[in-house]
Formats: structure tokens, C-alpha cells, sequence
């Protein structure tokens, strides 16, 4: 075989690479000590300090041949769900069965957590897609992190408001992100509400039905709650907290991806149009390896349905100075992300006005 087609045979992998996540986060689950916060370490501490020395443009397989469609780049995702529902099963395993002290438990519920965000990402790269079996594992793995609205409220609402005031998970300049996690998740589970309401009313259909999605996600996490309650009410507990860690990272990724950005209402009451513009992105090849792409922020707003292997770094979208491990943790220190990025809003924001005047 031809050595460059040996390649292009195998570019799909790279983003196996991903599941990096689930080796760290299985060391947490087994190990004790130290080792508890293994996933932690690399995912926070690791990654940020990698990508601060990886420069920015550094390309691997990605440009190779990623326009062409192969099964292989859905099967990477798809893999996902048998991995992260095997971690909470060894999760909830460890937490029954093993002697821990209250640090061994924190980092493992922490690890858990870790895992609940990352498989929440694929789950938002699986939900854009049309096809109902994919969809379905996007449900499976929200599942896991009990945030199973966000399959309406992110591809109805989102997608639609982002940039905008009425938008819960677009946050404004000088806003906290500990007080962005209170308005984004309130208010995106009542826009999922609403989003469903008025769907039913448009088919002319009864609200309360079981084919109401809402209601059908909410009597399956409250079976998957009272389930685990029942078999150990400690695992549980400590269920519900990686659940809420694995929502506070996806809010936390929400935060970065549109912080300040907005699209300025027009003589005419409407929004400008959707641009390049309002997206965070980063071009760091360990996050867009990683993470899917989703680094690629702006391509995949631009194109909702363009599945992730194709999404391509626009040149003159907004771009974080580092990558997006690094930018989460330095939002959770307000002072300093303000003075980082609202400079850079600015910047952005007259780019945006220049081009929609």
C-alpha cells in the first residue's frame, strides 16, 4: 500500500485521542492517593501548560483529507457512549465498594464529572446530526450528566438567539462566570420548557403527553436517579454531584465560547445576521484533537449541520489567546479574565460592526 494512502486511511483516528479522557478518568476511579485526581491534573493543569507551548497553526492529519466523509469519524463518537457509560458503572462501582477518605472521593467525583463534560460535547456533536440514532446516543450521554434538555434548548434555542440578550448561554462583557452558571442554567431548562410548549401547540397537540420530550426527559432521569438511589443511596449522592460538575463545565465552555460578543439590534428591530464574529475560537491542534473541533467555534455556528471532521479555522473570527482547557480555568478568575478578554471584545466588536454597516 502506498504509504500516503496508508495515511489518509488513517486520519480518522487521530480523534481517538480523545479518549485519553476515559484512561485518566479510569486511573482516578482504581488508583487512591494522589492518583484520584489524575484526570484533573491532566485535564487542568497538563493541557493548559501543553497548549501554551504548542503554537497556535500547528497542524497534524486535519488538512489532509477531512473533507471526505468516512464512517470511522462516527464511530470514534459512538465508541464515546460504551466508554462513558462503562465509566459511570465503574464509578458508581468504586464509590459502593471501596474504603475512600473524603480527598480520594472528591478527586473521583471531580474525575466522573470531568468525563460527564467531555461526553457532554459529543453528545452536542451527535445532536446536530439528523440521522435518530445518533441522536439517541446525544441523548444517552446527556443522560449521564442529567442535562437532557439541552438537546432542545442548544440546537432551537441557542443556535438561533446566540449573540443576543434573550440568549441564556451567551455570556455579556463584565459578567461573572459564577454568576453566568446561575442565569445560563435556569434559564436555558425554562427556555427547553418553552421551546416544547410551543412546539406542541403548533401540531396541535396536548402538552401534557408522554410524547412531550421535556416530560420524557424528565421521568427518564428521575428513573436513573431513584435507580441508583435505591442500589446505594451514598452512590447517589455522589452521582448527583459529577453530574452538576460535568454542567458546570459545559456552562463554563459556554462561557468562553461567546463572552461579549454580540449581534447589535438594527434600525429595523432586527438582530444583525450571524457572523464569523461571534464565536470564540482557538486553533490549538491538542484541543481541536480532543475536543472534536469545537475549538472551531465560529465554522460550526456558521454551519450548524457540518459535522465536525470538516470544520475549518476562519481566519478573522475572534481567537483566544490560548486554548480552551486554559481559557475555562482562567474564567474562574474574573479579574483576570476581564482584563484578558475585554480588550479583545472590543477589538471584535468593531470588526462586527464594520462588517454588517
Amino acid at each position: 500500500m502506498n504509504p500516503f494512502t496508508l495515511i489518509k486511511s488513517l486520519i480518522p483516528l487521530q480523534y481517538t485521542f480523545s479518549y485519553i479522557f476515559f484512561v485518566f478518568g479510569w486511573v482516578s476511579f482504581f488508583y487512591s492517593g494522589l492518583f484520584s485526581y489524575s484526570l484533573i491534573l491532566f485535564a487542568f493543569v497538563f493541557l493548559p501548560i501543553l497548549e501554551l507551548l504548542t503554537p497556535p497553526g500547528f497542524k497534524f492529519f486535519q488538512d489532509l483529507d477531512t473533507k471526505k466523509d468516512s464512517l470511522i469519524y462516527d464511530f470514534v463518537l459512538y465508541f464515546t457512549v460504551l466508554l462513558q457509560i462503562v465509566s459511570l458503572i465503574f464509578f458508581l462501582f468504586v464509590i459502593n465498594y471501596y474504603d475512600l477518605s473524603t480527598y480520594e472521593l472528591v478527586g473521583k467525583v471531580l474525575a466522573m464529572g470531568t468525563l460527564c463534560g467531555h461526553s457532554i460535547n459529543i453528545a452536542h456533536e451527535l445532536g446536530h446530526r439528523s440521522n435518530k440514532f445518533e441522536q439517541f446516543l446525544a441523548k444517552i450521554l446527556l443522560l449521564t450528566s442529567l442535562y437532557m434538555h439541552f438537546f432542545i434548548e442548544h440546537n432551537k434555542g441557542h443556535h438561533v438567539r446566540v449573540g443576543t440578550h434573550s440568549d441564556p448561554a451567551t455570556a455579556r462583557k463584565g459578567e461573572w462566570l459564577y454568576l453566568f452558571f446561575v442565569r445560563s442554567i435556569i434559564f436555558q431548562y425554562i427556555s427547553a420548557w418553552k421551546i416544547e410548549f410551543k412546539r406542541r401547540k403548533m401540531k396541535k397537540k396536548y402538552f401534557f403527553s408522554l410524547n412531550n420530550e421535556m416530560i420524557q426527559f424528565t421521568l427518564i432521569q428521575l428513573f436513573l436517579i431513584f435507580t441508583i438511589f435505591y442500589i446505594n443511596i451514598y452512590s447517589g449522592i455522589m452521582f448527583l454531584f459529577s453530574a452538576f460538575f460535568g454542567i458546570i463545565l459545559l456552562e463554563t465552555i459556554n462561557y468562553v465560547e461567546h463572552y461579549g460578543l454580540v449581534r447589535n439590534l438594527k434600525s429595523n428591530g432586527r438582530h444583525q445576521a450571524l457572523s464569523e464574529f461571534h464565536s470564540w475560537n482557538s486553533d490549538f491542534i491538542v484541543g481541536r484533537l480532543l475536543l472534536h473541533q469545537l475549538t472551531l467555534h465560529s465554522d460550526h455556528h456558521l454551519k450548524a449541520l457540518k459535522k465536525y471532521q470538516k470544520l475549518e479555522n476562519i481566519s478573522n473570527a475572534p481567537k483566544h489567546p490560548s486554548g480552551y482547557p486554559g481559557m475555562m480555568l482562567l474564567a474562574f478568575f474574573p479579574p483576570l479574565w476581564f482584563f484578558s478578554m475585554d480588550p479583545l471584545v472590543d477589538k471584535y466588536r468593531i470588526k462586527s460592526n464594520q462588517k454588517n454597516n
